[in-house]
């Protein structure tokens, strides 16, 4: 049996000499210290902009560029594996992500400090991938459930922890250690993983089969994701349609990634593999992670804007309610790795997405202004402890029916989809918001003209004037206060909305989970599972 885990005519399954648990955690801290950067600059832009001289839109690139770059390397990690070698370039990843962590804590300006963020996004895209097929190698095919279980911490606690990490590092210190921590991180995970992890044999044959780099490709791939991603970081900042910036953005990259499927299609080595979403359980695996990450990153964007914006949370105390989740997660992860060495990966994320619709329906339920600290944190526990079901799972009935030399493209091409997922959720989220806010606003104030809106008034008012304030100030600050009101209540309204979808969406993923075609769960040779 390959590495892979499938069926070859006489070849054994090649384990690695050194302890796999040791490998597992030197490569999930790589991959943990590339996720968590997604995330913890965002609470540290106001100081960014503050310290660089920088307007706040200016300082919202440092995210973007990072997306961007992270976006386009990724499908194009499973080449470059073939082209270098997986060890190699994983340990190339490390050394110059560390290095660009480093050059962004002491980046001058914002040009600099934009240019070094491409670089530690570029050189950051490899790493998820490679650390998801790394332990797809290093463990026998009954245990890996178990191993995808620790790299599910990385990809999805890392989310989670970032802000609330990020907002003590910076109120704490300076937003420049936000990127230095990083630097004793990759040291250690550089010495690691080049004394523990080795290349399985199959690439010795994968590398010899690699000529030639598909430019035509990597810039159809360049201009169609870094216009995508722009667009979807930009576009509620800009009125989406209402931008001719936008709508050109949308445009090219709707061309650019229609051509590259075309172009990469009939290519004989082609730099993205598009020909893997031929494979039914590729194709509608990679469709879950998108939903998956549209679900994590739009719920993690929700309840932290809820609690600050309408209820006066600090950021440090929504950042509590999020890593209660996140916390909760980590002992649930190792329970489904062992759960999938007992049951078929189709029918654990038919649970995990049946659960996690039931969750967000119930939030539709739960979710108002007098909501306490504690509702909240048992509402996010729930919320997240599907996705615990989902990750894992999908990754294993994802590579069933791939051969092993796919699998490192399948990894890059999987962790993409979620990535996207991640960013059309959280423009999805802002907008929606945004918009039947504004919506229920309207339907709202349409009742300001009732006699009891007016008693209301009148009542405040009197209360405010017996406060010692004039009859005219005591008037405008009561209607201010009830405008206030009817904003808040509109929002919560919009809030309840974007939960109700993400519920209807999740309840149709759950009756696709059963298309999926089933595993063998703790055989070897059954599938093939990084």
């Amino acid at each position: 049996m390959s590495a892979g885990g499938t069926d070859t005519s006489g070849e054994e399954l090649w384990l690695p000499n050194g302890n796999p648990w040791i490998i597992a955690i030197a490569v999930s801290l790589a991959a943990f210290m590339e996720v968590l950067d997604t995330s913890i600059a965002n609470v540290a832009l106001p100081h960014i902009a503050g310290n660089l001289g920088a307007s706040n839109d200016e300082s919202t690139w440092v995210l973007t560029s990072y997306l961007v770059s992270n976006a386009i390397v990724l499908p194009i990690s499973g080449w470059l594996v073939a082209r270098l070698g997986r060890k190699r370039y994983f340990l190339t990843c490390i050394v110059f992500f560390t290095i660009s962590s480093f050059m962004c804590g002491i980046a001058p300006n914002l040009g600099l400090l934009l240019l070094f963020r491409v670089m530690q996004g570029a050189f950051g895209g490899g790493l998820q991938p490679m650390a998801q097929a790394i332990l797809g190698d290093t463990f026998p095919p009954e245990k890996r459930g178990l191993a995808f279980a620790l790299y599910g911490v990385t990809a999805i606690c890392a989310p989670a922890i970032g802000p609330t990490l990020g907002g003590w590092i910076t109120d704490n210190y300076s937003w420049r250690w936000v990127f230095y921590i990083n630097v004793p991180v990759g040291a250690l995970a550089i010495a690691l993983v080049y004394h523990l992890v080795e290349d399985p044999p199959y690439l010795a044959r994968l590398k010899k089969r690699v000529s030639g780099f598909d430019f035509i490709g990597f810039s159809l791939l360049t201009l169609g994701v870094g216009a995508l991603q722009i667009a979807l970081d930009k576009g509620q900042e800009d009125d989406w349609f209402g931008s001719h910036f936008i709508t050109t953005l949308i445009v090219v990259a709707a061309v650019g990634l229609v051509s590259l499927v075309i172009w990469e299609w009939f290519q004989k080595e082609p730099v993205v593999d598009v020909r893997l979403f031929k494979n039914f359980n590729f194709a509608t695996s990679s469709l879950m992670f998108t939903m998956l990450g549209m679900a994590l990153f739009s719920s993690t964007v929700l309840m932290p804007q809820l609690l600050q914006t309408l209820m006066g949370y600090t950021a440090q105390k929504a950042g509590m309610v999020l890593s209660a989740g996140a916390l909760v997660v980590l002992v649930v992860l190792p329970m489904v790795g062992r759960l999938t060495s007992r049951f078929q990966a189709r029918h654990l994320i038919a649970f995990g997405w049946i659960t996690l619709a039931l969750s967000m329906y119930v939030s539709c339920k739960q979710i108002d202004l007098l909501m306490s600290f504690n509702s909240a944190t048992l509402l996010r526990v729930w919320q997240y402890i599907p996705v615990a079901f989902l990750f894992v799972p999908l990754t294993l009935a994802g590579y069933v029916g791939l051969s092993a030399e796919k699998t490192n493209a399948a990894a890059g091409l999987m962790n993409f989809m979620r990535n996207i997922g991640q960013s059309i959720g959280t423009s999805a989220v802002t907008t929606l918001i945004s918009r039947r806010s504004q919506y229920h606003q309207s339907v709202l104030s349409e009742y300001t003209a009732s006699a009891r809106f007016h008693a209301a008034i009148t009542g405040l008012t009197t209360r405010l004037t017996q406060a010692g304030l004039s009859v005219h100030a005591a008037q405008q600050q009561a209607l201010g206060r009830m405008y206030a009101l009817v904003q808040a209540q509109a929002a919560v309204v919009s809030y309840v909305e974007v939960y109700w979808l993400i519920s209807v969406a999740s309840g149709i993923m759950f009756v696709c989970s059963f298309l999926l075609k089933g595993n063998k769960p703790g055989k070897a040779g059954s599938v093939s599972v990084h």
